[in-house]
């Protein structure tokens, strides 16, 4: 069986206070994109190992049993024994460490693929707390809708937001930018301004009211992502911003307005 987990975006992003167990609480709007990974489960009779996983596609850093993908699966055959030895393969290309959550994506893909597959019969609830432990927002990929996130990034408002009527470019700029770094540079403040009016004005009044608190220091220790955003704007962008921590950025387009735009030649652009 094979499934296709998307990516997100933030639109907007503040963190508004450090918890006392090392979490950062956070507002911001997740939005999924249409940029897709895949990911293949086959059951083997082989007992040697419950779980063979292969890559393909762009190179996963580290040791692969420790993909969040493994993961998922071994906190399901904990508590579901009867589950098979499995071969998984994914193929990637949702880039890696850019404020996408494409591994949140995936290891949600492998929970919901297994729960079907094997006829476990866990509970959107339970789906949501195994979730939470892989990832602080991969429980957003079981709902994959637009939503409003606080807490951590689990606790989700679903919203009625379509922007289907544009298009999307993204840019990765081949930066990583570490999560644990991005968090140690922010002062957690409320926003002045709820994120909920803002998006329900037209998109247009966004580009001064919508902000991602990480931008400012990272764009400080990466000028060349400030310069990639003035760019998206250069070139027609209706709003553009930081997604998450970084480092991809993304503009929102009028729907034939962005055939001509070039950028340099180590961003990888996707346009949706």
């Amino acid at each position: 069986m094979v499934v296709f987990p998307n990516c997100k975006i933030n639109l907007g992003l503040h963190v508004t206070k450090k918890r006392e167990d090392g979490y950062h609480e956070i507002a911001s709007i997740f939005y999924p994109i249409a940029w897709h990974d895949a990911l293949e489960i086959i059951p083997t009779k082989k007992e040697s190992s419950n779980i063979q996983f292969t890559t393909t596609g762009l190179t996963i850093p580290g040791n692969l049993n420790a993909n969040l993908c493994v993961k998922a699966y071994e906190l399901l055959k904990k508590d579901f024994p009867q589950i098979p030895s499995i071969k998984m393969h994914l193929h990637k290309a949702i880039p890696m460490g850019a404020g996408l959550g494409g591994g949140s994506s995936d290891a949600a893909a492998v929970l919901q693929l297994m729960n079907k597959y094997f006829q476990l019969n866990i509970t959107n609830q339970q789906l949501q707390k195994y979730a939470l432990m892989l990832g602080s927002d991969c429980p957003f990929f079981l709902l994959n809708k637009p939503a409003l996130a606080t807490g951590r990034g689990e606790i989700l408002q679903p919203i009625k937001l379509s922007l289907q009527q544009y298009q999307f470019v993204l840019l990765f700029p081949s930066i990583h930018i570490s999560t644990a770094w991005a968090f140690q540079q922010i002062t957690p403040t409320m926003p002045e301004v709820n994120l909920l009016d803002i998006v329900e004005q037209d998109i247009s009044k966004w580009k001064n009211t919508l902000v991602n608190d990480f931008e400012i220091p990272v764009f400080k220790q990466h000028p060349d992502l400030a310069l990639l955003k003035n760019q998206l704007y250069a070139n027609g962008a209706l709003y553009a911003a930081m997604s998450g921590s970084g480092s991809t950025l993304f503009g929102i387009f009028e729907k034939g307005q962005v055939a001509n735009v070039e950028f340099p030649k180590h961003v990888t652009v996707k346009i949706i």
